[in-house]
């Protein structure tokens, strides 16, 4: 079987070429070894190109990515830029308009790596968050009423349809099952304040819960979920929660697995083309100078090829990581490595072939 990928890359802005570069130095290293092909296609959306272009993300590009296996992003955000302008012209737009309905964020300690919660290893921080990606305040309705006066008002409405909730959180039951490790799926939201929303998204999850009768469940508030990752992180296997939600628990979830520096995440239509990303911004103080952490991004590479179903490179990709954490580097954060950028990629890319 001829197993060639068509992937597009976009390294986009501050470090986010450096990490990518590292990353496709170890996809191409483990392609090789496996026996498939990476057909890359590189786009330069980015701030840079906003800059001189004052475009974020043309029509014709859209439908490219959607002819595409896989999205590599490496970082948007620009110095330059006023915030938001980048975040929805690039990124939200990728997502809405290739339907990237579900966020997944793996959530794992790995051994060497130090987690602020004291008394806790590997064997506790191991879970998944599964994030609803496409509606709730993140579609961007509502607006102004009498905008810059003493009268102003202004309104941001959460958008949930039973069809998003519905897919959502069909994707989490199975994803759940196939993890197929405590098969325990924990809803968050806020039910006592968010009436609406938060019914729809619970009868939802109960009837869809009669389908997955080996599936454990239960609920807990927001609040409640982020005091439990910090004191008991070994309570969960996957959680599901709302766009909003999910955006700040994921952020949680990196902190207690390490730092940004080893957060990785995907965007998923599990039909079509996907994304796949580090969870950290693009750290322009950082760009240029070879000392940031491109762990993060080479983990996204790890999820992307394994939601490509190449499971035996992700394997070695994620034991190579788990070795170079182990045996040669001395923190995560940028210029703390005791290894420049691209040494770790080099390192990460001969552990992943020798294994």
């Amino acid at each position: 079987m001829n197993r060639s990928y068509k992937i597009g890359v976009i390294p986009g802005d501050g470090t986010g070429p450096e990490v990518v570069r590292e990353g496709v130095k170890v996809l191409q290293a483990v392609s090789r070894v496996e026996g498939f092909k990476a057909e890359l296609i590189s786009y330069d959306f980015s701030g840079e190109r906003y800059l001189k272009t004052g475009e974020t993300l043309p029509d014709s590009a859209v439908e490219e990515l959607r002819q595409l296996d896989a999205i590599y992003l490496g970082a948007i955000g620009h110095p330059g830029v006023k915030p938001g302008i980048l975040e929805k012209g690039i990124l939200l737009r990728i997502r809405f308009e290739l339907d990237l309905y579900i966020n997944l964020r793996p959530v794992k300690l790995y051994p060497g790596v130090m987690t602020p919660i004291q008394g806790k290893g590997p064997e506790d921080i191991d879970f998944a968050i599964i994030r609803e990606n496409t509606e709730g305040l993140y579609t961007g309705a509502g607006g102004f009423l009498k905008r810059g006066t003493p009268d102003e008002v202004a309104i941001q409405e959460s958008i949930n349809t039973r069809k998003g909730v519905e897919r959502c959180l069909r994707y989490a039951f199975e994803f759940c099952r196939q993890r197929a490790k405590e098969k325990k799926l924990t809803l968050c939201g806020k039910t006592n304040v968010l009436t609406y929303a938060s019914d729809l998204w619970e009868r939802v999850f109960q009837e869809v819960a009669g389908e997955y009768p080996d599936i454990k469940t239960d609920y807990a508030h927001v609040d409640a979920i982020c005091m439990w990752m910090v004191k008991n992180p070994e309570w969960f296997d996957v959680i599901v929660t709302d766009n909003m939600f999910g955006d700040i628990i994921t952020d949680l979830g990196a902190m207690i697995q390490g730092g940004m520096g080893i957060a990785a995440g995907a965007n998923i239509n599990p039909h079509r083309t996907s994304m796949f990303e580090p969870i950290g911004g693009s750290a322009p103080k950082y760009a240029g100078k070879n000392v940031i952490n491109p762990l993060a991004a080479i983990c996204a590479c790890q999820m992307m090829v394994d939601h490509l179903g190449e499971r035996r490179a992700a394997s070695r990709i994620e034991e190579a990581v788990i070795q170079v954490l182990k045996e040669h580097l001395k923190g995560l954060s940028a210029g703390e490595m005791g290894y420049g950028t691209d040494e770790v990629g080099d390192l990460v890319a001969e552990y992943a072939v020798k294994l």
